[in-house]
């Protein structure tokens, strides 16, 4: 068993490589080695649970394929009956992406996967779900719905460890300590210097946190409508400040940003325009799918 930082270090090919984790860690190394030579069927993957996935594609710094994005999850939002719903229409309209068609997944950190990255992994047939993965010896693998045999001399790539941490939101500035977390749906480093920003222009901790809302990470799609929520209202209280929003025009980090020779491109104002009509709405209809009160999200 070894980690897959270790891969490149192997010096030949074990007869089978089984993957370990069903996240951006696990999709990596399986790419990592199709990519290399290693055949699809000398791959098993062991995957507990199915993951949404942002598509790269519109994930961009680009303004009109973000902000167009984000339009799109406003409008799903509004028309969506469940969290599942909203997630599958996301997917109709090339904003999400699954591995599996025939399941709905129900992870949803939602990294970013390109197109041909999917059609690489649709390529392994061996997928296990048999649960979260208890323990390995030689020749077998116990999971948490049973047992299933290895080849003997299998590498198993362990990429089942924790990649976030989900602690209760606190304020950012305290009387000892500035606790650095998310301060909009994902994008952690510009939220990051966004901190660093407020920091340097406020003087008090009051002001600073009026500023800058902690936001969650999400683990499921119903975690996923909250970070949207709760992300949504502070990227609108920061976006309130004068200085804050011309100084996060001028970042490259801020993914929503919108550079001055692209601001009368048509389709930038087409997706800026849909936005605007529809994120009101959007955060609404997602907080009342995810079961947040008033008190949760305002």
């Amino acid at each position: 068993m070894i980690p897959v930082g270790e891969l490149p270090e192997l010096e030949e090919a074990p007869p089978e490589f089984v993957v370990v984790g069903a996240g951006k860690t696990a999709t990596d190394a399986c790419v990592w080695l199709l990519d290399n030579g290693v055949e699809p069927d000398a791959i098993s993957w062991v995957r507990p649970r199915e993951p949404w996935m942002l598509n790269r594609a519109v994930i961009q710094p680009d303004p009109a394929a973000f902000i167009g994005a984000g339009a799109d999850i406003m409008e799903a939002a509004i028309a969506a009956s469940s969290a599942d719903d909203l997630f599958l229409r996301l997917e109709a309209a090339g904003v999400m992406l699954r591995i599996d068609r025939s399941r709905v997944p129900t992870m949803a950190k939602t990294p970013t996967l390109a197109q041909w990255e999917l059609d690489l992994l649709r390529s392994i047939e061996r997928v296990v779900r048999m649960g979260h993965i208890r323990g390995v010896e030689p020749g077998r693998i116990s999971l948490a719905d049973g047992d299933v045999a290895i080849h003997r001399d299998a590498a198993v790539v362990h990429c089942a460890a924790a990649g976030f941490l989900y602690p209760p939101l606190v304020p950012i500035w305290s009387d000892e300590a500035i606790t650095i977390q998310p301060v909009r749906a994902g994008f952690p480093c510009f939220g990051a210097a966004l901190i660093g920003y407020a920091e340097a222009t406020r003087d008090t901790d009051e002001d600073k946190n009026r500023v800058c809302h902690p936001s969650p990470l999400s683990d499921t799609p119903a975690d996923w409508m909250v970070m949207q929520v709760i992300g949504g209202r502070a990227a609108q209280a920061f976006n309130a400040e004068p200085d804050i929003r011309e100084w996060a025009g001028g970042v490259a980090l801020n993914p929503s940003r919108i550079p001055p020779e692209r601001a009368g491109d048509a389709d930038v104002t087409e997706a800026d325009q849909r936005f605007r009509a529809t994120v009101e709405g959007g955060i609404e209809a997602m907080a009342a799918l995810a079961g947040m009160g008033p008190g949760d999200w305002t």
